[in-house]
């Protein structure tokens, strides 16, 4: 057994109860989520979701000495609802006009400096994406999702005139377009699509076409990509020649186009791209003389690298940073979202002549003393049909207490969403909530999970539900055979896929004792029947064609075997999530409710895919919290407002209906 070492100058008390810095009220209100990140000239410009504002998203600008602005005041939203998750919702232009996606009207709005945002497109059912301004013609270039027919939505790549709003169709004949991008010369565009079943992660293609002087688009030419290959981030370099990222080789790699060839930049078993849920993402750019400067993950660790293209010299660059995303290259800097294991995100603003690096804006102003900051280790463990699986291991830590003599604290064991996402160990406060309240915390890469190749992302093919079920089981008995943890308290918990997931492990399988669902999925059926445009066909790669797999997808929804599942739940949903509507956590609440498990069910009006205004944080953190001390024996010692659980009795046993 591994109890926690004793430390005589800390107070004991049971591991959950113990007070912490960092409360859910603080938590909420100081929580910034960053977005895209745009570099204009000497500007850095990045949005915002502020869950202060009710979630609301700003557009800021910074100058070359950090003084920041606000560049679309309330009530304006910059964010796009294109595939639902949106992404890619702004673009400056080279004089510093702002052009954003507006999130009540969903139309592409202009704002110039000292006055209030002008619309550009017209009122209607279209949303826009991934803007980019044709400076040469005066018009934006921009994904188009047009929900104003009677099926699913038509996308299409379209140019949109600056001066009458006037739309012309650029591509079209795809079920998904994305990264439309000029040339230096405004000469070429290149840009990326993929169609049905695929998702862009799976199989994608790059296409190129010639843009003639008034901007009518020549016949488009396939440089990459197929139903095998994913394809993303085309840039242009100064050149004039077309780079991408492509997973050809098994994993996400720098290539370009030359001379007719495509000529791999840098090979490595590290991944220089990620998957396209949201638009507006950047792992690379290009330096004034040519050269590359990357972001690439290897285990799910970011790291900076410059590469000279003339020789193939690849030289890492060092920072103290462990996560690095949309990166964007200046003059002699890079811009970046960026945090290390003891500091939130941020945008950062880094000298590359110097390595020298200066913060522009933190996800949180909130500031843990070292002692409560629980560091993660990376562990390696049996996974799924005795495969090696991956997770971050965060052990209980509070610089004032500590748990009672030879117990070991209750585990939550973390399912990232995606399901191609990951989870990396940058400092997450929403973690550290759980550890310096004396919880453990497993945050696990399952099978399926981003950062260790094409092979790794595929283990879920046609087997999410098990795959990575397995994975998350694995985790925990993996820290409970190594002594870390409390075998009789061990809880799981997740959002969207994430959500599926934790649902399918409490369901299918009989180790975990309690289990928060956030959006999570419970039907598969009406998953593959109710979810938008993006999302419709995913499926079929992860269970199998829907509707002739249909005894696969009853199989494996928790909501059909309610009678195997023996462990408590609480389910956190959205009202107007559109993603995972509301009638999967309720449908699932009301067979718990039936079985006569404790379980607890909260709505939360407003919110949508993911919750994002400070009152929903800081009441689903603490309604948390509450379940599991009801359930695992401790009183938080937060004010919390109580949470109704039924079929529990007043002390805390289980009560059969």
């Amino acid at each position: 057994m591994n109890a926690p070492a004793r430390d005589e100058g800390k107070r004991e008390a049971p591991f959950g109860s113990w007070p912490s810095p960092l409360g859910a009220e603080l938590l909420a209100a100081a929580a910034i989520r960053f977005g895209q990140v745009a570099v204009v000239g000497e500007l850095v410009c990045w949005s915002e979701s502020r869950a202060g504002e009710g979630g609301r998203n700003v557009v800021v600008e910074s100058d070359r000495e950090g003084r920041a602005v606000d560049r679309n005041p309330a009530p304006f939203d910059a964010r796009t609802r294109v595939h639902e998750y949106g992404g890619g919702a702004f673009t400056v232009a080279a004089d510093g006009e702002l052009f954003f996606c507006h999130d009540a009207d969903q139309r592409v709005y202009r704002a110039r400096r000292d006055s209030l945002p002008e619309p550009v497109t017209a009122p209607g059912a279209r949303r826009f994406a991934d803007l980019v301004v044709d400076g040469v013609r005066d018009r934006l270039i921009a994904v188009r999702e047009d929900h104003g027919g009677a099926g699913e939505a038509v996308n299409t790549l379209v140019a949109i005139e600056l001066a009458t709003g006037a739309e012309t169709v650029l591509a079209a004949g795809h079920d998904f377009f994305s990264s439309p991008r000029l040339s230096n010369d405004g000469a070429h565009l290149a840009w990326l699509s993929w169609d049905h079943p695929r998702m862009p992660w799976q199989g994608s293609e790059l296409w190129v076409a010639a843009l003639d002087g008034d901007g009518t688009i020549g016949e488009a030419r396939r440089i990459a990509g197929g139903p095998h290959e994913s394809v993303n981030e085309p840039r242009w370099s100064p050149a004039g020649e077309l780079h991408f990222v492509s997973d050809r080789s098994g994993w996400w790699n720098l290539y370009r186009e030359r001379s007719g060839r495509i000529e791999a930049i840098h090979r490595q078993d590290a991944e220089f791209g990620e998957p396209h849920w949201v638009f507006g993402q950047a792992m690379y750019g290009f330096a004034a003389d040519g050269s590359i400067v990357c972001v690439f993950d290897r285990d799910c660790r970011s790291h900076l690298a410059r590469i000279d293209v003339r020789g193939d010299a690849f030289s890492e660059l060092a920072t103290p940073f462990c996560t690095i995303r949309n990166l964007r290259v200046g003059d002699g800097f890079v811009a970046c979202i960026a945090a290390s294991e003891t500091e939130v995100e941020a945008i950062v603003r880094l000298d590359l002549a110097s390595g020298s690096w200066r913060t522009l804006r933190r996800a949180s102003e909130i500031a843990l003393d070292p002692g409560d900051i629980s560091v993660a280790e990376t562990i390696r463990f049996d996974g799924s049909g005795g495969e090696a699986a991956h997770a971050f291991y965060y052990p209980p830590r509070n610089r004032h207490f500590t748990g009672p003599a030879g117990a070991l604290p209750p585990l939550l064991v973390a399912t990232h969403g995606g399901p191609t996402g990951a989870t990396n160990p940058a400092l997450a406060l929403a973690r550290q909530f759980w550890t310096s309240r004396g919880f453990a915390v497993v945050d696990v890469n399952y099978g399926g999970s981003t950062g260790y190749g094409r092979a790794y992302r595929e283990r879920l093919a046609g087997r999410w539900g098990i795959v990575d079920v397995d994975d998350v089981v694995a985790a925990a008995r993996f820290l409970v055979a190594r002594g870390d943890v409390d075998g009789r308290r061990l809880a799981i918990r997740g959002g969207s896929a994430g959500g599926y997931t934790t649902l399918a492990a409490l369901t299918f399988r009989d180790l975990f004792h309690a289990g928060a669902s956030y959006f999570g999925v419970s039907d598969l059926e009406a998953l593959a029947r109710e979810t938008h445009k993006f999302e419709s066909r995913y499926l079929d790669s992860l269970i199998g064609p829907w509707p002739a797999a249909a005894d696969v997808y009853r199989e494996r929804s928790p909501i059909h075997f309610p009678e195997r599942m023996t462990s408590a739940l609480i389910l956190l949903q959205g009202a107007e999530d559109k993603a995972v509507p509301p009638s999967q956590a309720e449908t699932m609440y009301r067979a718990v409710r039936a079985k006569g498990l404790p379980v607890a069910y909260l709505l939360f009006e407003g919110e949508q895919h993911g919750f994002r205004r400070a009152a929903t944080i800081r009441r689903a953190f603490e309604a948390e919290l509450w379940f599991y001390g009801r359930l695992f024996g401790f009183v938080p010692a937060d004010a919390i407002e109580p949470v109704v659980i039924d079929n529990l009795a007043d002390d805390g046993a289980p009560r059969r209906a």
